[in-house]
């Protein structure tokens, strides 16, 4: 009999799955995605691309707080919010958007938290995270900033939305800036030659906002910042071939030292 039932028992197993995933990348059935696709200039727009936007930010906010020493000091937490990043594409992945929503309510409200915790032991000294880039002085840390706030920038035809990547060199650069109070961003937004100066206008001016809105989300206040619009009239490179729009569809940031410009405005006393 136990023969028989040592037998039973093999078979069984010999003939269901062997092969399992990886602990917390999901199920047998389940793809693992960690990211999503850019959204085309001329794709229809709907209610899952402000999802898509949402977890964007969320995604952006982890990068900060990962860059400020969470992964250091909680780094259960940055792993556990890591996974819920990935279960958020997952289901938008899988047009789960009711599980998507409360599911990015959870993360915000989760990375809130981390970063009330990460403020409390990095003030109290509990936990003292390294400095993860050296500079010799604050120029040189400037010129990280300047090429991280103007680079790889390029926006879409007829589009204010700033793609991932600069979303990414934003949440970078507003890091690094806590080193630096004493500078201001100017923004300015560009166009391409395309469309009437009109249109151009409020374009760029748009564009510019937005950069400006990112940047205040990753932690630099208003009275650091300010806009400009110049439409199509300051190219990048002078042309209408594609790849001469593509890059003149832009914002420029102008780090200004605001010593300097106080110096400048307010004259000896």
């Amino acid at each position: 009999m136990r023969k028989i039932f040592a037998l039973i028992t093999i078979t069984a197993l010999s003939s269901g799955c062997s092969m399992f995933p990886d602990h917390g990348q999901g199920g047998m059935a389940e793809h693992h995605y960690s990211a999503l696709s850019p959204v085309l200039a001329d794709q229809p727009l709907g209610p899952e691309h402000g999802l898509r936007f949402e977890w964007e930010l969320s995604a952006r906010h982890l990068d900060v707080l990962v860059l400020e020493g969470a992964e250091l000091c909680f780094p259960a937490t940055v792993l556990q919010a890591r996974r819920m990043q990935d279960r958020i594409v997952r289901e938008l992945h899988g047009d789960l958007e009711f599980d998507a929503a409360n599911d990015l309510i959870i993360q915000r409200a989760a990375l809130e938290r981390l970063e009330k915790q990460l403020d409390a032991v990095k003030h109290s000294g509990a936990c003292s995270p390294p400095g993860d880039i050296s500079y010799a002085s604050s120029a040189a840390l400037a010129t990280e900033i300047d090429a991280l706030l103007n680079i790889d920038n390029q926006f879409a035809f007829n589009s204010p939305e700033v793609n991932p990547k600069y979303m990414g060199h934003l949440a970078e650069a507003a890091h690094l800036l806590r080193e630096l109070p004493h500078y201001s961003l100017h923004i300015t937004g560009h166009t391409d030659s395309v469309g009437n100066e009109a249109a151009n206008q409020a374009l760029s001016l748009a564009r510019a906002n937005q950069v400006k809105r990112y940047l205040q989300i990753f932690g630099i206040t208003p009275s650091r910042l300010t806009v400009a619009a110049v439409g199509a009239n300051d190219p990048l490179f002078k042309g209408h071939a594609p790849q001469e729009r593509l890059v003149n569809r832009r914002v420029s940031i102008e780090l200004i030292e605001r010593s300097k410009v106080n110096n400048s405005l307010g004259g000896s006393k």
